[in-house]
Formats: structure tokens, sequence, C-alpha cells
């Protein structure tokens, strides 16, 4: 049968009576909350899990006896009710330690405050059974939404495999690839495309780019915003002057021996990210040569290795803790699409240090 509806000074009295009870040993359970409030414990369950299907009144009702009484719901019960668990998953297939590290911290940070923990796993594009695994993961942990890094989230397969799958996901992509509501964009291209402008500025105009790995999209977006750059200012960019890298150190050594063997050498490079830059740090100096007295040596992504050579790195700082949190406030939302809702994501922003100055004369 129905309950009574209680008025609000007997409800009042109930909750007194709950606390003059009330022992250390003592656990708020659900069922307290239901009698309290003269609801059922489906009403309640529905109230903790945000179901539009309960009236404003009675669910401020229930919140305040919560509150008052201590009442804590159960992580594990809500995730049976919901079919899912309550952890959030990170996949990424990015060779950059400090990518993921990054990111990974700020998806915690993100998660503070909520019931939600992070499982993290490796994800690679070239593994024939990537899809299947990833769809036998997201099933076997019962995942309440998924974020894909850079060059996961390109993938419309997986995208498309999730949304069947009926899986909440954040792509984090250097370009718009989704719905708004799906996606977090780095805008790689402008950071890329200051990148040239400072350089320029400073007075060059023989700048090569060490590209990064081609099945990566930030590779295109970077690359684009510096040719734009260039065109911009006038600055002709030979075929030569582009060289391909992995992203790694070592491509970033390589592909610089290959620019200075060049007849007519760049006085200025921008690599693709820090990783390639301090790898063309390593090979002019094994080259002889000064930074940035004889080369100057821009990097992206500003990670802990852009202040750990010398000369330090002028970089493109990329703000990949605040995209970590945001992926996660845009996955807990109740409603993504509300853009205004949500902080917005600075563009990559250049730091000046020691591995740039104008060309010698």
């Amino acid at each position: 049968m129905p309950q009574k509806k209680k008025t609000k000074k007997e409800i009042n009295e109930a909750i007194q009576d709950w606390l003059d009870s009330y022992s250390s040993s003592k656990k708020a359970t659900i069922k307290d909350v239901a009698q309290i409030a003269g609801v059922s414990k489906n009403t309640i369950s529905r109230i903790i899990n945000n179901s539009p299907l309960v009236k404003d009144e009675t669910r401020l009702v229930v919140k305040t006896i919560i509150e008052k009484i201590g009442y804590q719901p159960d992580p594990q019960a809500r995730g049976l009710a919901f079919r899912h668990s309550f952890l959030i998953g990170m996949l990424y297939g990015n060779p950059n330690p400090h990518f993921v590290l990054n990111l990974q911290q700020g998806i915690l940070d993100g998660l503070d405050d909520t019931d939600y923990e992070l499982v993290v796993r490796p994800c690679y594009r070239s593994n024939p059974n990537y899809l299947s695994d990833i769809q036998a993961f997201v099933e076997r942990m019962k995942l309440a939404g998924v974020i894909l890094t850079p060059s996961l989230a390109e993938d419309e397969a997986l995208a498309k495999m999730l949304r069947k799958a009926g899986c909440k996901y954040i792509r984090i992509s250097p370009a718009e690839l989704d719905e708004e509501k799906n996606i977090i964009v780095t805008n790689d291209r402008i950071g890329a495309s200051e990148a040239a402008d400072y350089l320029s500025s400073l007075g060059h105009t023989q700048i090569a780019c060490i590209l990064g790995r081609s099945d990566f999209l930030s590779s295109k977006e970077r690359l684009e915003g510096f040719r734009e750059s260039l065109r911009a200012n006038k600055i002709h960019l030979p075929t030569e002057y582009l060289v391909k890298g992995d992203f790694t150190f070592e491509s970033g050594t390589s592909a610089t021996q290959e620019l200075l063997a060049l007849p007519t050498p760049p006085t200025a490079i921008f690599a693709s990210n820090d990783e390639m830059a301090a790898g063309a740090l390593h090979a002019i100096r094994l080259a002889g040569l000064r930074v940035p007295e004889d080369l100057s040596v821009v990097g992206y992504d500003d990670f802990h290795i852009a202040v750990t050579v010398w000369p330090r790195l002028t970089t493109l700082r990329s703000p990949i803790h605040d995209t970590g949190k945001l992926a996660v406030q845009k996955l807990l939302s109740e409603n993504p699409s509300n853009q205004s809702a949500f902080p917005d994501i600075p563009s990559p922003t250049l730091v000046v240090r020691e591995s740039t100055s104008p060309p010698t004369p």
C-alpha cells in the first residue's frame, strides 16, 4: 500500500527521532530514508540516481533527509541499478608517456568528489582485433563511459561501436570529428601557427618542420597551421624542409641530421612535439653547432622534458591536464550538449625560453 504523505512537521520529528537513536555503530540505510520521508525505497533510488520521474518537492525533502542523517548510497548498488559499474575508462595508443600521465592526472582530478574511479588501458590500432578487444573490455568492466585519446579518438569505427554498445564517450581530438557533446578539440592548428608566427617575428625565413606520425591527426593539423602561418608571413617552405618523424627523441635526432645535411640548412626548426625537439638539440650539438646561435628550435606540448634539456625549449603549452578534467565533466554531465555549462579549453600558448633567438647575421 502507498504510504500516507507526511507533513513537514512529521518529517522533522522523524528525523529527530532517528538522530536521538543514533549510535556510532548505526549506519543510515535507504530504508531509514524512505520511512522518514514516507515514500517507497524505489522513489529514494530514483532521486539518488537523478531520475526525472520524481516531483521537485519530494526530491528536495529526500535530499534534506539524506544530508541530515548522513546516508551514503552504495556505489555498487547504484551501478546495478544502471547496469553499469562506476568506472570510467581511459583508452590510449599515444606513444608519449608525458601526454598519457598529464591527461590521466587531469581525469583523476576531475573524478574527485564523485563515486567514479578510473581504469586505464593501452590499445593499438595496428592490432587487427583491437575493436573487438575494446568492446569486450567495455562490456566486461561495465564502463559508465570512455575517454578516447589521440589517435584512437580519430577512429570513427570505434566511436560507432561505442554508440551501438550504449557506452558514453568523449573524443579528445585536434579537430571537429563529432557532436559537441562527444568531443573536446585541442586546437593544434592554432598552436603550430603561433610557433611559425613567432619564428617569423624573430627574422627567420628558412624555417623547417619535423612532422609527427602520419596516423595522428595532430600531425596533419600542426603542419597545416605551420604552413598557413608561413604563407601569411610570405615565407617559402621548401619540400626538403619537411622531414618525417614519429614523435620520438630518436626521430627528432635523425630528422635534424637530415636537415643539417642540406645544401642550405634551415636557421630554425619547429618540431611537432617536445621529444623530437629534444632530439633536434642533440643532433645540433653532435654537429658542433649551438642553439640558438646557429639554429633556433621550437617544440610543442611543454611537457617536463622541455625544461630538463639545455637550452630549455621554447614550446607551445598544450592544456592537457585541463582537457582531462573537462572530459570528465562532459562525460558525467546530464546535459553535455549545453556547452555554456563547461569551461573553455584555452588554445595552446607560446612559452619562450632559451632555445630561440633571431638568426645570426
